[in-house]
């Protein structure tokens, strides 16, 4: 695309947004017109199925990451759900059986839960440290039994549990590991990426996460069997773009469509060249939004933030915020008050999911266990955003002074 079009598309992509003001977004619009200009390349190409700049951001991906194989889906729920239907295939060696038991943390989001039931698996819910968020490893020993055979871990909001102590666990304990990286992507343990440890990988470009193509995500794989299984899987079970497949209509395995479209591919594509680049503005944000709270002259200890371990190298979601229990009664009030003055907030990702109605609907907790850390997740926690540019001091005023309010509201 030459200058005078590219600089006639921009002109007109400027023309056509919204731009928010006099208000502290959840999500805001972190699309460049440069990553839209390389969706448009693609549409007009007319070759808007998935082709050679997916195979092209696949490949970068698994380099960046750290494993062998990648391999490109239409969101993060599809690749949890090619994850986990992965582990139970007929191909697979030493593949899980129906009745096996799955864990995972009782802190999840739908999706990372329900290819678990979809699969014939049963799930088994572990509690969670409010301090990190992350997955309890003591409440996790506890909870491993003689039908315990895979974990579904979800790393929380950038957040990572101690990844040495975690792979302990499962190695003597001869467990299945699959990393629900959805919310992490970039975040390093001890130098090694989240999404690296496990046999599977999942991640998620959705319009809130690090990078967005609109929807898309991503799976990683180190074994080559393993990635046989998902790259048919995700394509009706075909064999279509394998090392030798010997017929054009070829159907190796079951399976679903979970193609990505090569105009988002390009989009992330695009975006992903500058994850760690937003990684710096959000770590930079967040450190501002805390430190201009904690220094302010109405800081009271209000509010708790999450932790995370020395040899964590975080890329942040979002900024998860503890309401501490002096100021707990005040939640609902508070929440609504920043909401209609122009912050936007949300849970931490459902809250304790064993509230949901779903799970009361499936039985999947039928002794009534109660998980207390998830629960002070629910009770104390919300979240705000981070954005992608740099915090301004209008920003950074408008949040004192109206999260500090809740110690009058």
């Amino acid at each position: 695309m030459n200058k005078k079009n590219f600089n006639y598309l921009s002109k007109l992509i400027d023309r056509s947004t919204k731009k928010e003001k006099n208000i502290y977004q959840l999500s805001p619009n972190s699309f460049s017109n440069n990553d839209m200009i390389e969706g448009i390349k693609v549409l007009l190409s007319k070759k808007i199925t998935m082709s050679q700049v997916t195979k092209k951001f696949e490949k970068k991906f698994a380099k960046f990451i750290g494993s062998k194989y990648a391999l490109m889906v239409n969101s993060g729920s599809s690749a949890n759900l090619l994850a986990t239907f992965a582990m139970i295939n007929p191909l697979k060696k030493g593949h899980l059986k129906t009745g096996d038991e799955c864990l995972i943390p009782a802190l999840c989001w739908s999706t990372s839960l329900w290819p678990i039931v979809q699969a014939g698996l049963i799930p088994k819910f572990v509690d969670v440290d409010p301090k990190t968020l992350n997955i309890c490893l003591k409440d996790l020993k506890n909870k491993i039994s003689k039908k315990t055979k895979a974990i579904l871990a979800v790393h929380i909001l950038g957040n990572s549990p101690d990844m040495n102590q975690f792979k302990k666990i499962i190695k003597k304990n001869k467990i299945k590991l699959i990393e629900d990286t959805c919310e992490s992507l970039g975040t390093k343990f001890n130098n090694k990426y989240l999404g690296s440890f496990g046999e599977f990988g999942t991640f998620s470009f959705y319009y809130s996460h690090q990078i967005t193509s609109g929807e898309g995500g991503m799976i990683t794989c180190n074994d080559s069997n393993n990635y046989r299984i998902i790259h048919s899987m995700r394509s009706h079970g075909w064999d279509r773009g394998l090392k030798n497949n010997k017929k054009n209509f070829n159907f190796i395995n079951s399976g679903f469509n979970l193609r990505p479209t090569e105009v988002s591919a390009a989009i992330g594509y695009n975006q992903f060249k500058k994850l760690n680049f937003f990684k710096k503005i959000r770590s930079f944000n967040r450190k501002k939004i805390i430190d201009k709270l904690k220094k302010s002259k109405k800081w009271n200890n209000q509010f708790t933030f999450i932790e995370f371990d020395k040899k964590v190298e975080p890329s942040w979601f979002g900024l998860p915020i503890l309401i501490n229990k002096k100021y707990i009664k005040k939640k609902k009030k508070f929440l609504s008050y920043l909401n209609k003055n122009g912050i936007e907030t949300r849970p931490i990702i459902s809250g304790n999911f064993l509230n949901q109605p779903s799970v009361k609907l499936y039985n999947l907790n039928p002794k009534k266990t109660k998980f207390k850390g998830a629960q002070e997740i629910e009770n104390r926690g919300f979240f705000i955003g981070i954005h992608v540019t740099k915090i301004t001091d209008r920003e950074l005023n408008l949040l004192e002074k109206k999260f500090l309010k809740i110690s009058d509201i």
